[in-house]
């Protein structure tokens, strides 16, 4: 079925959602506690309303958010339909939203179509194609190895904050070339926009420092991802380069956290899961790709903005209003139809699809993949720390713990994680 799908549906009359109503809180709210606790009985309650549905991102910020698979790849591959540019939208809406740093449009490519899409997306594929795989390779592991070695020793640690969050973090030291006090703070702000706290502060925080980090670059430009964008024969003006490094760093850092956060937790809490990495059955990048099925870590985004008033999934939109693709709900859905997780099946959308799919996929597959192996062959006995009542960051856009905690076995039977890349023998044990 096409955008504006067939004539015989075109005759029944359709629930209308008025420009009129943009600002006004219907809709199923994405945020809080509730949502953040058991985000697929909500996705399970607007599935049941069709395959597009109304829901407020935040308090007075309404949208209508897609649940079905199919609908989704039609929005996302119909870019002459669906446009990402919000500015139109910006006008109806609270500008001192939490979620507004998250959906005001910037001059970079995650906010561009058209003609200015095919001029800004090139710097951003090219910078990151130049990244050597088998250097960063060497790079993440090395990290993971120094990041285990902190807690080595202990019988317990927090495998989030001390592992799955720093990894990323030191890596964009290394592949932006920026300082480690400057992304120690970006991660700080980053944090915060994402959570939808103190946003305002974190927004500019975060400015200014990827400002700092191009102004360091055009003192001591280096075999970077920054200095690559500095040089492109494109020739992007200071904001543009300010944004371009705004978005690669925000889906740089955040969502591989957490993608290796999810992967984490179930490997300490799931048998099936982890039997099938020790067994062979599955490998670690199929297994990743599990997680990426039911555990998005981005599972509410790829926003769009219909530059006219269209049908779809049965409701007619008016121009501008915000169309959410939940990544979440529409890969469980895929599942639900299949009655399992398609093992082996990159067709998952948490890369998002159409012109703007995902540009870091790679390397960002990469520092996932090293980050769990290296901790199946350095962490044996792992399990989930005694007690532990997990707990969900609120928001809209991310599924994100507060903490993963785990336990050990006491240090005398644990290996010393510098010993090598020998395979683990006791990777059975991590539960």
């Amino acid at each position: 079925m096409t955008t504006t799908e067939s004539s015989a549906e075109s005759t029944r009359p359709l629930p209308a959602i008025t420009p009129a109503r943009l600002g006004q809180t219907t809709g199923t709210p994405l945020y809080g506690e509730d949502f953040a606790a058991d985000p697929e009985r909500t996705y399970r309650a607007l599935r049941a309303q069709g395959p597009i549905a109304p829901v407020q991102l935040a308090e007075g910020v309404q949208a209508m958010l897609v649940t079905d698979y199919a609908t989704a790849l039609q929005v996302l591959r119909s870019p002459h339909v669906f446009r990402k540019d919000s500015r139109r939208w910006q006008v109806h809406a609270p500008a001192d939203s939490p979620i507004m740093p998250m959906m005001s449009w910037r001059p970079n490519t995650l906010f561009a179509d058209g003609e200015a899409h095919a001029r800004l997306r090139p710097p951003v594929t090219e910078s990151l194609r130049a990244v050597d795989p088998a250097e960063l390779r060497d790079f993440v592991h090395r990290s993971a190895l120094t990041l285990i070695q902190g807690f080595t020793g202990r019988t317990s640690a927090d495998v989030l904050t001390e592992y799955a969050a720093p990894l990323p973090l030191l890596v964009l030291h290394q592949v932006f070339g920026c300082p480690p006090d400057i992304s120690a703070r970006m991660v700080d702000s980053l944090k915060a926009l994402w959570d939808g706290t103190d946003v305002q502060e974190a927004n500019a925080a975060f400015e200014r420092c990827v400002r700092e980090l191009v102004e360091y670059k055009r003192r001591e430009p280096g075999d970077d991802v920054t200095t690559r964008l500095l040089e492109h024969r494109h020739g992007l003006d200071d904001d543009e380069l300010l944004h371009q490094l705004v978005v690669m760093m925000g889906a740089g850092v955040e969502p591989v956290s957490n993608w290796i956060a999810n992967a984490l937790l179930l490997l300490l809490t799931e048998d099936r899961f982890a039997d099938s990495l020790v067994n062979g059955s599955v490998s670690i990048d199929e297994a990743l790709d599990e997680v990426l099925w039911r555990y998005p870590p981005l599972a509410n985004y790829a926003v769009t903005y219909p530059t006219r008033a269209v049908r779809l999934g049965g409701v007619r939109l008016p121009a501008d209003m915000p169309v959410v693709i939940s990544i979440a709900a529409a890969n469980t859905d895929v599942a639900s139809r299949m009655g399992e997780v398609p093992t082996g099946n990159r067709a998952h959308l948490a890369f998002s699809a159409g012109p703007h799919t995902c540009p870091a996929r790679d390397p960002a597959r990469l520092i996932a993949t090293i980050a769990l192996e290296t901790v199946l062959d350095h962490l044996p006995g792992m399990s989930l720390a005694d007690g532990t009542a997990l707990q969900w960051r609120p928001g809209p856009f991310h599924r994100a713990l507060t903490a993963l905690p785990v336990q050990f076995p006491p240090p005398s039977q644990t290996p010393d994680p510098s010993a090598g890349d020998t395979e683990c023998p006791h990777r059975s044990t991590a539960r």
